[in-house]
């Protein structure tokens, strides 16, 4: 039996709607990721492959895709490395890679570090200093 949309609760549809707008900020931020984070996002999400279909072309298996694809949803909706893009003149460039590295691509901080070739100190530091601006470009938005 079909739901009209009399018998659909507001509960439901709101929750229809906060779908919809987080489908819509995934999609507008598909273009931030790179290499095979991206054809798997675009596959899955512009073209409708299913996570088996996913699976077979990369050589691994489904749950890794899912769970891939699970954590760069979050990490695109959480928006970290977004707030550091509007606010990219009070970082350097090195940071914006480590916020890049960190937020939008899940690297381990000692992976940074080995990727960089910097000490673990060193990446601890710098995301320390990405983190206040941060928070303080958050303070600065719930003022306004």
């Amino acid at each position: 039996m079909k739901l009209t949309h009399e018998n659909v609760s507001d509960a439901m549809l709101a929750a229809r709607g906060r779908h919809r707008e987080q489908l819509g900020l995934l999609l507008g931020r598909l273009d931030l990721l790179e290499g095979r984070a991206k054809v798997m996002m675009k596959m899955h999400f512009e073209n409708g492959a299913s996570f088996r279909q996913i699976a077979r072309l990369l050589g691994v298996s489904e749950t890794s895709v899912a769970r891939r694809i699970h954590r760069l949803c979050g990490r695109l909706i959480d928006g970290q490395y977004i707030v550091c893009l509007r606010n990219r003149d009070r970082l350097t460039k090195h940071q914006m890679m480590v916020a890049k590295h960190y937020f939008l691509e899940g690297l381990s901080q000692s992976k940074i570090a080995e990727k960089k070739r910097w000490s673990l100190y060193r990446v601890g530091r710098t995301l320390k200093e990405i983190q206040s601006v941060i928070v303080e470009s958050e303070q600065l938005s719930r003022r306004a």
